[in-house]
């Protein structure tokens, strides 16, 4: 057992034998000379600290650092490779003060004895106690063990020191203060050991700065040895600091002599290579479905986002059907593709953490994320351009619709225009007698009541052609120059109409005949002639409509109009009996009738004709209403016939996820026992695939007949596509998450009833049974298991650093996965690149590189191979042809550089 000061007595009384013995503690702490307090103080802060940076920590005041016993305790597992019992966080004087005692503990349990040294002085930042102690920790864990030829400790390292600088000239170890002055000392061990790094012979003793200067400069850059010394302190001082000086030596001994098992350092790199080559091949399967998966959604997605019209109907159905086979037969595989992705992923991540590397972080655009963001862009774009086509194709079937009222309207408007111009222009007035003036004005008169008749159907014409602009028809050009062609025939007869009439008022002075049977014929059989033409226009009229409302209003209009027809055949019958009268007059005045009304076109045989020919188009407009109403009786079936199923089908899908949220956050049985469990719903669940489909076929015979809503249900297709597949993904990742909780169990060696606490642990502060813990559930979560993550800036940074381990994409949310990983993490020790790099250095005999023909001796022939192909030409200054860098490669295996 090591006791500090006698220790200190002892090496100081066999040089000089003049100081004081052990018996006050408190006098013999204050004669430390200041110069080796000092030389102390830097060698044992960067002994620390060689060992200390193997935690990603270092100190910096050795007597404050070590204070509250955390970075103590770190120490003393670094170096002894044992777990120390778990620190306490808070900060109060009495949990440093139990963490420098465990500390304290530890040391006394590898059977040294502390003297004097308690946990309060170094609480208090006693410099002289916390040097002393860290003198303790090195002579039991860097030189205690040290033995050459029976010899140990202090001894054995001197005789160690003997031994290899005896060869070298002006060089005499007797002891560890003066003997090292001149620094040739340190030069001799490092040339035996290493003769390209040093010119031993242009040394000269004489230049003590520069040989000591030569010698830590070389051990800090090749030999990984920090510098521990000043060189002005060591020659400027009378006798240097011997534990300062013993600690420094040490290290150099621990360097040179690590010849250890070669046959453990390359089981070790097999094992990490075998690990890194399985994880690589599951990289690249990744990638590659990932590239396919998203080079299948870039190629389709521009022709789901196509929104460039065809001009036919029978082309938009075309495209409605090729979307449907898409929906059929194309996107189902890419669904489970993507699925299948999202599993490998989380399986690959969990072999990561479990080999203690770093997360897998795919290709720039092909991470989940990624991947999910685009099939979010390709499902908007479905869906956008499923509305798109069921809209083309109202906006298309309106359009026909338009285009053959306006051709009808116009077709009827151009019979009627023709010879009007010819009519107009005549000079038939010139000559006519007095009557035939009069008759001439009263038929102008009747015919510019005819055509103010006509100038609805005019501006009709016109609003439709409009209308086909606006909704962007095909054939508008057409449209446009035919209406262009009625409007400017209609202006030209409205300018030659006003011009006829100026001509037959300057004549009529001279003719005043009037007779009034013949115009007062006319006056009533042109509006009723009109009447009749409008009557057979609107019998032939074509409609559209999409409920049985609408054809029912139709049917009541068109019984109405019906009711108007006695009250026509009235007006007939007095028409023509005017006409009959006329025909009375002039066989009883023995008139000649020139046998043509003077006043109107309208016969008595074309008013009969026009009528019988209403009669007939009467009932065939029953017919088609009848017809249409039949029509929407059978689209409403359908609607109600979709409505049933789809009604029973999204409550089912809600259901089930439901029951999957219920199972993936219960307890029952072991992990096995819900891995079966989920299995046997995912069978029920595919199981139910038939009412899905014939809930398509119902869809698609709605969508055939062209119904765009169904007041009867809440779900659409849509609704039902999107729960589907929602349903199969969650019940996949589910089964995916339990699968790798069994793997996380096997591989860290987590009994059930140790998942079972974990997952009572998670579930009680998973308020909203979400399966995820937020950042202030989690920290709840941890303070309820003991770690110090309070809201003090000690226990936040705990927390967050614990933070970067379970969710180091920053998500925000924990879970259960991540939650045990983050669990077994805490009690599994695993390799690391500082292990791998030691295990290389000590295959390549100590070097600072490797050479294939040694990667070849050492190592299987595959994983000899995959180390030559991957290790990059080493460029330190010792190198030498064919020389391979072994500390970037480790590095890369664990993530901390690239590869």
């Amino acid at each position: 057992m090591v006791d500090y000061h006698e220790t200190n007595s002892q090496m100081q009384q066999g040089n000089h034998g003049d100081y004081m013995q052990p018996e006050d503690d408190w006098d013999r702490d204050l004669l430390l000379d200041p110069a080796w307090e000092r030389q102390q103080r830097k060698t044992f802060t960067a002994w620390c600290n060689s060992h200390l940076r193997k935690a990603g920590t270092q100190i910096e005041v050795i007597e404050e650092d070590f204070r509250d016993g955390l970075k103590l305790m770190l120490l003393l597992e670094v170096i002894s490779g044992e777990r120390l019992p778990k620190p306490e966080r808070g900060k109060m004087r009495v949990h440093k003060i139990n963490n420098v005692n465990k500390a304290l503990d530890f040391i006394a349990s590898k059977g040294v004895k502390l003297v004097s040294i308690g946990a309060e002085e170094i609480v208090d930042g006693n410099a002289k106690m916390t040097l002393g102690m860290i003198w303790t920790i090195i002579l039991r864990f860097a030189i205690q063990d040290i033995s050459v030829e029976e010899t140990s400790a202090k001894e054995g390292l001197l005789l160690w020191c003997q031994r290899k600088t005896a060869p070298y000239k002006n060089v005499n170890v007797q002891n560890f203060h003066i003997s090292w002055k001149d620094g040739l000392a340190f030069n001799a061990l490092i040339h035996r050991h290493r003769p390209e790094l040093i010119d031993y012979d242009k040394l000269r003793k004489d230049d003590p700065l520069t040989n000591l200067n030569n010698a830590f400069e070389v051990a800090e850059k090749y030999l990984d040895i920090p510098k521990m010394l000043d060189a002005e302190d060591i020659v400027g001082t009378l006798r240097p600091d011997e534990k300062a000086i013993m600690t420094y030596v040490s290290c150099y001994y621990h360097a040179f002599s690590g010849a250890q098992k070669a046959e453990t350092a390359a089981n070790r790199i097999c094992k990490v290579l075998a690990v890194n080559q399985e994880n690589e091949h599951l990289m690249e399967d990744y990638e590659k479905l990932a590239s396919d998966l998203l080079e299948w959604i870039r190629q389709t997605k521009p022709w789901l986002e196509n929104r460039e019209p065809e001009k036919t109907m029978q082309a938009m159905q075309q495209k409605l059907e090729d979307f449907r086979d898409y929906r059929r037969v194309h996107k189902p595989p890419k669904v489970q593709e993507k699925c299948q992705l999202e599993i490998n992923f989380n399986t690959l991540q969990t072999k990561l953490r479990l080999s203690n590397r770093p997360a897998f972080m795919p290709s720039e655009g092909k991470m989940i994320s990624d991947i999910n963001n685009a099939w979010q862009g390709l499902e908007q774009a479905e869906k956008g351009y499923e509305e798109w086509l069921l809209n083309e194709i109202r906006r298309l079937e309106r359009l026909d619709h338009l285009a053959e009222k306006f051709r009808q309207k116009a077709s009827i408007h151009e019979d009627w225009t023709t010879d009007k111009e010819v009519m107009l222009t005549q000079k038939d007035y010139e000559t006519a007698a007095l009557a035939d003036i009069k008759a001439l004005l009263k038929k102008h008169e009747a015919f510019e009541s005819d055509l103010a008749a006509h100038q609805d159907r005019v501006e009709q014409i016109a609003a439709i052609a409009q209308e086909l602009n606006d909704l962007d028809y095909y054939d508008s050009p057409n449209v446009n120059a035919r209406c262009q062609t009625i409007c400017d025939h209609w202006d030209t007869l409205g300018s030659l109409t006003q011009s006829r009439r100026d001509a037959l008022e300057r004549t009529e002075k001279l003719q005043e005949t009037i007779d009034q049977l013949y115009l007062e014929y006319a006056k009533r059989a042109a509006p009723f002639n009109n009447w009749m033409e409008g009557a057979m226009e609107d019998l032939q009229d074509m409609f559209i409509v999409h409920t049985t409302e609408e054809i029912q209003g139709l049917i009541a209009a068109h019984e109405q109009f019906k009711a108007t027809l006695p009250d026509a055949d009235k007006e007939r019958e007095a028409i023509l009996g005017i006409h009959n009268e006329m025909m009375k007059i002039a066989q009883s005045y023995d008139i000649k009738l020139s046998g043509v009304n003077p006043y109107t076109s309208i016969t008595s045989q074309s008013i009969n004709d026009k009528w019988n020919n209403v009669q007939q188009l009467v009932p065939a407009r029953d017919q088609a209403l009848q017809a249409e109403f039949n029509k929407q009786q059978s689209n409403e079936n359908l609607r109600e016939q979709f409505a049933n199923a789809a009604n029973v089908v999204g409550p089912w899908i809600q259901t089930k996820m439901k029951e999957i949220g219920r199972i993936s956050i219960e307890m029952h049985g072991t992990l096995e026992d819900q891995l079966n469990q989920l299995k046997q719903y995912e069978d029920s669940i595919i199981n139910y695939k038939p009412n899905i489909d014939k809930l398509e076929q119902d869809h698609q015979l709605i969508q055939e007949a062209l119904i765009f809503d169904n007041k009867h249900t809440n779900y659409t297709m849509e609704h039902i596509r999107v729960g589907w597949e929602q349903l199969l993904t969650t019940i996949a990742r589910t089964i995916n998450e339990v699968e790798n909780q069994i793997l996380t169990r096997d591989a860290k060696g987590i009994s059930q009833e140790q998942l079972n606490e974990f997952r009572s642990s998670f579930n009680h502060f998973d308020k909203d049974h979400s399966g995820k813990l937020g950042p202030e559930e989690f920290k709840a979560c941890l303070i309820s298991l003991g770690y110090d993550v309070g809201n003090d800036q000690q226990g936040e940074a705990e927390f967050t650093r614990i933070m970067g381990v379970v969710a180091p994409n920053n998500t925000q949310e924990i879970s259960f996965q991540a939650f045990i990983d983050f669990m077994s993490q805490e009690t599994t020790d695993t390799d690391t690149a500082e292990q791998v790099m030691a295990s290389f250095k000590i295959l390549a005999g100590d070097k600072n590189f490797i050479t294939a023909d040694e990667l070849r001796r050492e190592l299987p022939p595959d994983q000899a191979d995959y180390c030559i192909a991957r290790m990059a030409p080493y460029q330190g200054p010792d190198t030498v042809p064919g020389a391979l860098d072994y500390m970037s490669f480790s590095t890369a295996l664990y993530g901390e550089s690239d590869l």
